[in-house]
Formats: C-alpha cells, sequence, structure tokens
C-alpha cells in the first residue's frame, strides 16, 4: 500500500502545477466585458502555434467548416470566444505533457482515445440537444490526464500496479486504488483544480469511473464515463458493431438517452470526426 497522498503529485513549485501564462493572459482578457477580439486575437497570435492549431481544428471535422476561416478573430466571430477559449485550454494541456517514459505509455494510443473520449462526450451533448460542447470535449480528452501525471511523479510504483492490474485482470483504475488509495481520476480532478479549472471540468474527470459519487455534477461525469467507453470502441476500430462492448445502463439513465436509440448515431459522429481531429491534436503531443 502506497503512502503517498494525491496532492504529493502535484506541488505548487513546479511547472505541473499551472498552465502556460497565455492560457491565463487570455482568461483574464476574455473575463473583461470590454475587451473585444481584437484583444483576444493580439494575444493568441504571439503564439504562432498556437494560431496555427487553433485554425485547424476551426476547420476541421470538427465543425466542418472546411478552409472557410483564416484568422482568429474570423473564429471566434462564428464558433464563439468562449468555446475558442476551451480549445485553447484543449491543445495547451496536451503540449504539457511532453516527456513520459515510453515504456510507461503507448502517447499515441493515449492521445487517440482522449480525443475519441472527447469527441463522443459532445456528441452526446449534442445527441442531448444541449450546448457547451467544446466544454464537455475539453472534459472528455482530460478524463485520463491524472494518468500522465503518475507516470511522471512514480513510475516506479505505477510499474507495479500496471503488473499487478496484468496478472490478476483488474482494470487500472481498481489496481491504481488498491496500492495509492486514489486512481488516476482523482489524480485528474485535483491537477485541474491546481489549475483553477472549472469545478464542472474538475468533477466529470474525478468521478468519470464513478459518475454516480460526484456531488454537483454527476451528468457530466456520467457523459465521460459512457464516452470513454465509447473511445475504446473508436480507438479499436469495430465499426459499429458494438457487440463485444458493455455499457453501463445507470449512466445512460443519468445522460437521458437510450443506448438502442442513441449509440449508433454517436458513434457515426464520433467516426466522422476522428481521424482528422486526432491527427491535429497528434501533431501537437
Amino acid at each position: 500500500m502506497s503512502l503517498i497522498e494525491i496532492q504529493d503529485l502535484i506541488s505548487e513549485n513546479e511547472p505541473l502545477a499551472s498552465l502556460p501564462n497565455t492560457f491565463y493572459k487570455l482568461r483574464e482578457v476574455v473575463s473583461n466585458p470590454n475587451c473585444d477580439f481584437d484583444d483576444i486575437a493580439e494575444i493568441i497570435t504571439l503564439d504562432p502555434s498556437l494560431t496555427v492549431r487553433l485554425l485547424k481544428i476551426v476547420n476541421s471535422a470538427f465543425y466542418g467548416l472546411r478552409g472557410e476561416v483564416e484568422t482568429i478573430p474570423h473564429a471566434m466571430g462564428i464558433v464563439g470566444t468562449e468555446q475558442l477559449m476551451q480549445l485553447v485550454l484543449a491543445t495547451t494541456v496536451v503540449g504539457q505533457f511532453k516527456n513520459i517514459p515510453k515504456d510507461m505509455m503507448d502517447m499515441d494510443y493515449f492521445w487517440k482515445h482522449s480525443v475519441a473520449c472527447g469527441l463522443s462526450a459532445r456528441a452526446i451533448n449534442e445527441a442531448r440537444e444541449e450546448n457547451e460542447g467544446e466544454s464537455i470535449f475539453v472534459a472528455g480528452l482530460l478524463h485520463d490526464i491524472g494518468r500522465l501525471v503518475m507516470c511522471l511523479k512514480v513510475p516506479d510504483q505505477l510499474k507495479i500496479v500496471l503488473g499487478f492490474a496484468k496478472k490478476s485482470g483488474d482494470r487500472w483504475y481498481k489496481a491504481e486504488a488498491k496500492y495509492f488509495g486514489f486512481d488516476h481520476g482523482g489524480v485528474g480532478g485535483a491537477l485541474l483544480r491546481a489549475w483553477t479549472l472549472p469545478k464542472k471540468l474538475q468533477e466529470a474527470v474525478a468521478h468519470h469511473h464513478f459518475p454516480a459519487s460526484a456531488k454537483k455534477y454527476p451528468q457530466e461525469a456520467a457523459i465521460v464515463h459512457l464516452a470513454d467507453r465509447i473511445s475504446h470502441h473508436i480507438v479499436l476500430d469495430s465499426g459499429n458493431d458494438t457487440e463485444s462492448f458493455s455499457y453501463d445502463k445507470d449512466a445512460w439513465d443519468a445522460v437521458q438517452l437510450s443506448e438502442s436509440s442513441h449509440l449508433p448515431q454517436i458513434l457515426e459522429q464520433t467516426n466522422s470526426q476522428f481521424e482528422e481531429v486526432s491527427e491535429i491534436f497528434l501533431q501537437t503531443a
């Protein structure tokens, strides 16, 4: 049994405990009611790689605009300022984790699974006829981010856990909980709290394996829980055959959708966006 606490993995005096300054500057400007598109665009365009990534996403299958958007102010005019901020957050976080040992994690698979989870969560939200698709996309994208923290901070102990999971047949999160007393969801939630991101995002990530345990946002946690399962289906290229995948009926009930009625639509939408959008994020990672 490990004696490590979650907070031990996230220290305020380390780079991991905060996002790049560009994100915080943008958030400060966006929160000013007197700001305009040019003020926001000025900060974004100081980072050419961020500008390119955002325009690629806006012009991708994510929105279906197909090359119509050429500038950041134009992008904000079409998708909205808050939505663009969510995309800034998404691409910024992906760039934060570049030093994960190859023997610890297949990072291509990790980010493909994460992108598929984000896209699936967004598709679930659209099936529910809800807005804030970019916000739930970010929750899905970051649902396993705690696993990367553990790879960086406690690699030797995590290897023991993964070895135990392989021998016992336990899911990773169950083996983590047995050894550490917490799982990667809890670590991810703590990291997002350190980054001062919204509580809705923190809970969706922290409770994605046990959505009913989320105090304020169980519905968002249930969306990410379902998206997590769907994303494995997508990345393993199982097409529209859902026979070999099990889905939690309680989670479907929580999001007020039906597996039989809505899953084919969610799979189709996610599959149509996955290859192009995942390629954009893999270029960032």
